[in-house]
Protein backbone atom coordinates (compact mmCIF):
# COMPACT_ATOMS: atom_id res chain seq x y z
CA UNK A 1 0.00 0.00 0.00
CA UNK A 2 2.23 2.73 1.06
CA UNK A 3 4.82 1.45 -1.86
CA UNK A 4 2.16 2.59 -4.49
CA UNK A 5 1.70 5.86 -2.51
CA UNK A 6 5.85 6.55 -2.32
CA UNK A 7 5.57 5.41 -6.26
CA UNK A 8 3.03 8.44 -6.93
CA UNK A 9 5.43 11.05 -4.89
CA UNK A 10 7.10 12.15 -8.38
CA UNK A 11 6.18 16.31 -9.13
CA UNK A 12 4.79 16.98 -12.30
CA UNK A 13 6.70 20.74 -12.43
CA UNK A 14 9.65 22.09 -11.15
CA UNK A 15 7.21 24.97 -9.98
CA UNK A 16 5.02 21.74 -7.84
CA UNK A 17 5.02 22.99 -3.82
CA UNK A 18 6.94 19.89 -3.08
CA UNK A 19 4.18 19.42 -0.36
CA UNK A 20 1.74 18.56 -3.19
CA UNK A 21 3.21 15.16 -4.54
CA UNK A 22 3.60 13.79 -1.10
CA UNK A 23 0.16 14.11 -0.42
CA UNK A 24 -0.96 13.29 -3.67
CA UNK A 25 0.86 9.93 -2.83
CA UNK A 26 -0.57 9.55 0.54
CA UNK A 27 -4.14 9.98 -1.06
CA UNK A 28 -2.98 6.73 -3.08
CA UNK A 29 -1.70 4.92 -0.40
CA UNK A 30 -5.01 5.47 1.61
CA UNK A 31 -6.84 4.33 -1.77
CA UNK A 32 -5.59 1.36 -1.76
CA UNK A 33 -5.75 1.05 2.44
CA UNK A 34 -9.60 1.13 1.87
CA UNK A 35 -9.70 -1.79 -0.64
CA UNK A 36 -7.60 -3.79 0.74
CA UNK A 37 -8.70 -3.31 4.43
CA UNK A 38 -12.78 -4.15 3.08
CA UNK A 39 -11.44 -7.34 1.48
CA UNK A 40 -9.48 -8.65 4.55
CA UNK A 41 -12.37 -7.67 6.71
CA UNK A 42 -15.00 -9.76 4.18
CA UNK A 43 -12.60 -12.90 3.86
CA UNK A 44 -11.26 -12.94 7.67
CA UNK A 45 -14.32 -11.31 10.18
CA UNK A 46 -17.20 -13.08 7.78
CA UNK A 47 -19.26 -15.15 10.83
CA UNK A 48 -22.93 -16.37 10.06
CA UNK A 49 -24.02 -15.50 13.63
CA UNK A 50 -23.68 -11.93 12.41
CA UNK A 51 -23.34 -11.07 8.44
CA UNK A 52 -23.21 -7.88 8.89
CA UNK A 53 -20.38 -7.67 11.40
CA UNK A 54 -17.53 -7.88 8.71
CA UNK A 55 -18.70 -4.09 7.46
CA UNK A 56 -19.05 -2.94 10.64
CA UNK A 57 -15.46 -3.56 11.24
CA UNK A 58 -14.10 -2.63 7.58
CA UNK A 59 -16.13 1.43 8.28
CA UNK A 60 -13.97 1.06 11.70
CA UNK A 61 -10.85 0.66 9.50
CA UNK A 62 -12.14 3.55 7.33
CA UNK A 63 -12.31 5.50 10.48
CA UNK A 64 -8.96 5.04 10.88
CA UNK A 65 -7.48 6.07 7.70
CA UNK A 66 -10.19 9.11 7.72
CA UNK A 67 -8.64 10.01 11.16
CA UNK A 68 -4.83 9.83 9.80
CA UNK A 69 -5.62 12.13 6.95
CA UNK A 70 -7.22 15.14 8.92
CA UNK A 71 -4.35 14.35 11.52
CA UNK A 72 -1.78 15.29 8.47
CA UNK A 73 -4.06 18.13 7.02
CA UNK A 74 -4.36 19.58 10.42
CA UNK A 75 -0.70 19.18 11.13
CA UNK A 76 -0.26 20.77 7.89
CA UNK A 77 -1.93 24.15 8.34
CA UNK A 78 -0.36 25.01 11.82
CA UNK A 79 3.01 24.56 10.42
CA UNK A 80 2.63 25.15 7.00
CA UNK A 81 4.29 28.69 5.87
CA UNK A 82 1.55 29.43 3.67
CA UNK A 83 -1.37 29.55 6.00
CA UNK A 84 -2.55 31.34 8.88
CA UNK A 85 -1.01 30.46 11.83
CA UNK A 86 2.57 30.53 10.65
CA UNK A 87 2.25 33.63 9.06
CA UNK A 88 1.15 35.08 12.57
CA UNK A 89 3.95 33.66 14.00
CA UNK A 90 6.33 35.66 11.83
CA UNK A 91 4.46 38.93 12.09
CA UNK A 92 4.59 39.04 15.48
CA UNK A 93 8.47 38.78 14.63
CA UNK A 94 8.25 42.18 13.83
CA UNK A 95 7.93 43.62 17.09
CA UNK A 96 10.68 42.08 18.80
CA UNK A 97 11.96 38.37 20.50
CA UNK A 98 9.20 38.53 23.60
CA UNK A 99 5.90 38.97 21.63
CA UNK A 100 7.48 36.04 19.08
CA UNK A 101 7.35 33.20 22.10
CA UNK A 102 3.84 34.80 22.99
CA UNK A 103 2.59 34.00 19.73
CA UNK A 104 4.70 30.70 18.96
CA UNK A 105 2.97 29.62 22.57
CA UNK A 106 -0.32 30.43 21.74
CA UNK A 107 -0.46 28.77 18.50
CA UNK A 108 1.30 25.78 19.80
CA UNK A 109 -1.38 25.50 22.45
CA UNK A 110 -4.50 26.42 20.18
CA UNK A 111 -3.07 23.28 18.35
CA UNK A 112 -4.28 21.20 19.87
CA UNK A 113 -8.03 21.32 19.94
CA UNK A 114 -8.44 20.38 16.00
CA UNK A 115 -6.21 17.00 16.81
CA UNK A 116 -8.29 15.87 19.76
CA UNK A 117 -11.73 16.67 18.19
CA UNK A 118 -10.73 14.32 15.73
CA UNK A 119 -9.32 11.67 17.47
CA UNK A 120 -12.32 11.84 20.40
CA UNK A 121 -14.80 11.71 16.92
CA UNK A 122 -13.06 8.59 15.48
CA UNK A 123 -12.65 6.94 19.06
CA UNK A 124 -16.34 7.06 19.59
CA UNK A 125 -17.27 6.10 15.87
CA UNK A 126 -15.37 2.79 16.07
CA UNK A 127 -16.37 2.03 19.04
CA UNK A 128 -20.20 2.43 18.08
CA UNK A 129 -19.93 0.99 14.57
CA UNK A 130 -18.32 -2.61 16.75
CA UNK A 131 -20.87 -2.61 19.53
CA UNK A 132 -23.79 -2.30 16.70
CA UNK A 133 -22.33 -5.14 14.61
CA UNK A 134 -24.32 -8.01 16.18
CA UNK A 135 -21.99 -9.36 18.26
CA UNK A 136 -21.34 -8.90 21.88
CA UNK A 137 -21.49 -5.23 22.30
CA UNK A 138 -18.21 -4.34 24.93
CA UNK A 139 -16.32 -6.68 23.14
CA UNK A 140 -17.05 -6.20 19.37
CA UNK A 141 -16.72 -1.98 19.96
CA UNK A 142 -13.63 -2.99 21.99
CA UNK A 143 -12.84 -4.74 18.25
CA UNK A 144 -14.21 -1.79 16.48
CA UNK A 145 -11.60 0.62 18.22
CA UNK A 146 -8.67 -2.14 17.67
CA UNK A 147 -9.65 -2.28 14.13
CA UNK A 148 -9.48 1.91 13.40
CA UNK A 149 -5.88 1.46 14.77
CA UNK A 150 -5.32 -1.03 12.36
CA UNK A 151 -6.80 0.78 9.55
CA UNK A 152 -4.83 3.78 10.53
CA UNK A 153 -1.57 2.08 11.05
CA UNK A 154 -2.44 1.08 7.16
CA UNK A 155 0.13 3.93 5.87
CA UNK A 156 2.38 3.88 8.59
CA UNK A 157 5.40 3.10 6.25
CA UNK A 158 4.42 6.07 4.18
CA UNK A 159 3.93 8.79 7.39
CA UNK A 160 7.56 7.41 7.97
CA UNK A 161 8.80 7.93 4.57
CA UNK A 162 7.57 11.60 5.13
CA UNK A 163 9.68 11.68 8.26
CA UNK A 164 12.92 10.77 6.72
CA UNK A 165 11.96 13.29 4.44
CA UNK A 166 12.84 16.22 7.22
CA UNK A 167 16.63 15.69 8.07
CA UNK A 168 17.54 14.87 4.41
CA UNK A 169 16.11 18.17 3.16
CA UNK A 170 17.53 19.65 6.14
CA UNK A 171 20.66 18.17 5.53
CA UNK A 172 20.81 19.26 1.96
CA UNK A 173 20.38 22.51 3.00
CA UNK A 174 23.17 22.50 5.42
CA UNK A 175 25.35 21.04 2.65
CA UNK A 176 24.17 23.95 0.06
CA UNK A 177 25.78 26.73 2.74
CA UNK A 178 28.23 25.25 3.52
CA UNK A 179 29.83 24.87 0.11
CA UNK A 180 29.00 28.40 -1.30
CA UNK A 181 26.30 27.14 -3.27
CA UNK A 182 24.51 29.90 -5.39
CA UNK A 183 21.54 31.60 -4.06
CA UNK A 184 18.63 30.21 -5.81
CA UNK A 185 19.92 26.97 -5.10
CA UNK A 186 19.72 27.77 -1.69
CA UNK A 187 16.03 29.34 -2.61
CA UNK A 188 15.52 25.38 -3.29
CA UNK A 189 16.02 23.60 -0.51
CA UNK A 190 15.13 26.80 2.35
CA UNK A 191 12.03 25.41 0.45
CA UNK A 192 12.44 21.89 0.89
CA UNK A 193 13.62 22.22 3.92
CA UNK A 194 10.56 24.23 5.21
CA UNK A 195 8.62 21.07 3.59
CA UNK A 196 10.51 18.91 5.55
CA UNK A 197 9.11 20.47 8.84
CA UNK A 198 5.48 20.25 8.03
CA UNK A 199 6.00 16.78 7.02
CA UNK A 200 8.00 15.57 10.97
CA UNK A 201 5.46 17.31 12.83
CA UNK A 202 2.54 15.59 10.49
CA UNK A 203 4.43 12.68 11.59
CA UNK A 204 4.66 13.37 15.35
CA UNK A 205 1.02 13.64 14.93
CA UNK A 206 0.23 11.02 13.35
CA UNK A 207 2.00 8.39 16.00
CA UNK A 208 -0.16 10.78 18.94
CA UNK A 209 -3.42 9.72 17.03
CA UNK A 210 -2.55 6.16 16.62
CA UNK A 211 -1.69 6.14 20.33
CA UNK A 212 -4.50 7.65 22.11
CA UNK A 213 -6.87 4.93 19.66
CA UNK A 214 -4.77 1.77 21.39
CA UNK A 215 -4.83 3.39 25.20
CA UNK A 216 -8.43 2.86 25.26
CA UNK A 217 -7.62 -0.89 24.09
CA UNK A 218 -4.72 -1.13 26.96
CA UNK A 219 -6.93 0.15 29.55
CA UNK A 220 -8.85 -2.57 28.91
CA UNK A 221 -6.54 -5.40 28.37
CA UNK A 222 -4.98 -4.33 31.51
CA UNK A 223 -8.18 -5.02 33.25
CA UNK A 224 -8.53 -8.26 31.63
CA UNK A 225 -5.20 -9.86 33.11
CA UNK A 226 -6.02 -8.34 36.65
CA UNK A 227 -9.12 -10.13 36.41
CA UNK A 228 -7.70 -13.17 35.31
CA UNK A 229 -5.06 -13.06 38.32
CA UNK A 230 -8.20 -12.33 40.97
CA UNK A 231 -10.18 -14.76 39.13
CA UNK A 232 -13.21 -12.25 39.57
CA UNK A 233 -14.15 -9.52 36.56
CA UNK A 234 -13.06 -5.97 37.37
CA UNK A 235 -15.74 -3.46 35.50
CA UNK A 236 -15.47 -0.18 38.17
CA UNK A 237 -13.24 1.53 36.36
CA UNK A 238 -15.01 4.24 34.86
CA UNK A 239 -11.99 4.78 32.09
CA UNK A 240 -13.09 1.98 29.91
CA UNK A 241 -16.13 3.80 28.79
CA UNK A 242 -15.54 5.59 25.88
CA UNK A 243 -17.48 8.03 27.41
CA UNK A 244 -15.63 8.73 29.89
CA UNK A 245 -12.24 8.87 27.67
CA UNK A 246 -13.68 11.42 25.51
CA UNK A 247 -14.77 13.40 28.11
CA UNK A 248 -11.23 13.22 29.42
CA UNK A 249 -9.39 14.04 26.69
CA UNK A 250 -12.00 16.94 25.65
CA UNK A 251 -11.48 18.07 29.52
CA UNK A 252 -7.65 18.42 28.98
CA UNK A 253 -7.94 20.13 25.20
CA UNK A 254 -9.93 23.05 26.85
CA UNK A 255 -7.25 23.88 29.27
CA UNK A 256 -4.54 24.25 26.40
CA UNK A 257 -6.98 26.12 24.06
CA UNK A 258 -8.31 28.56 26.38
CA UNK A 259 -4.74 29.04 27.51
CA UNK A 260 -3.67 29.56 23.90
CA UNK A 261 -6.19 31.83 23.21
CA UNK A 262 -5.56 33.50 26.68
CA UNK A 263 -1.40 33.87 25.49
CA UNK A 264 -2.58 35.14 21.92
CA UNK A 265 -5.07 38.03 23.25
CA UNK A 266 -1.74 39.03 25.49
CA UNK A 267 1.16 38.67 22.69
CA UNK A 268 -1.65 40.51 20.49
CA UNK A 269 -1.76 43.49 22.78
CA UNK A 270 1.93 43.68 23.18
CA UNK A 271 2.38 44.00 19.19
CA UNK A 272 0.56 46.79 19.50
CA UNK A 273 2.36 48.51 22.73
CA UNK A 274 5.89 47.94 20.74
CA UNK A 275 4.73 49.23 17.34
CA UNK A 276 2.72 52.69 19.38
CA UNK A 277 6.22 53.04 21.37
CA UNK A 278 8.22 52.83 18.22
CA UNK A 279 5.93 55.07 16.26
CA UNK A 280 6.15 57.51 19.44
CA UNK A 281 10.60 57.33 19.36
CA UNK A 282 10.29 58.04 15.87
CA UNK A 283 7.70 61.26 15.56
CA UNK A 284 9.24 62.62 18.85
CA UNK A 285 12.80 61.60 19.33
CA UNK A 286 13.40 64.02 22.37
CA UNK A 287 11.90 61.58 24.02
CA UNK A 288 14.88 59.80 24.48
CA UNK A 289 16.66 63.20 26.03
CA UNK A 290 13.84 63.76 27.91
CA UNK A 291 13.18 67.23 26.11
CA UNK A 292 9.98 66.01 25.16
CA UNK A 293 7.17 63.86 27.00
CA UNK A 294 5.66 60.84 25.84
CA UNK A 295 1.77 60.78 24.38
CA UNK A 296 -0.30 58.16 26.21
CA UNK A 297 -2.58 56.80 24.61
CA UNK A 298 -6.55 56.25 26.23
Amino acid sequence: VSAGGIMCTKPRSEREDPLIPMKRGYSVALFWAVILFTLVCRFMLHTPQAPSAWWHFALCGLVGLICAYLLVLITQYYTDYNYTPVKKIALASATGHGTNIIAGISVGMESTALPVIVISCSLFASYTLGATSGLPANTAGLFGTACATMGMLCTAVFVLSMNNFGPIADNAGGVVEMSEQPDEVRAITDRLDAVGNVTKAATKGYAVGGSALACFLLFQAFLDEISVLVNHPIAAVDLTKVEIIIGGILGIMMVFLFVGWSIDAVGRTAQQVVIEVRRQFKTFPGIMDRTKKNRNMA
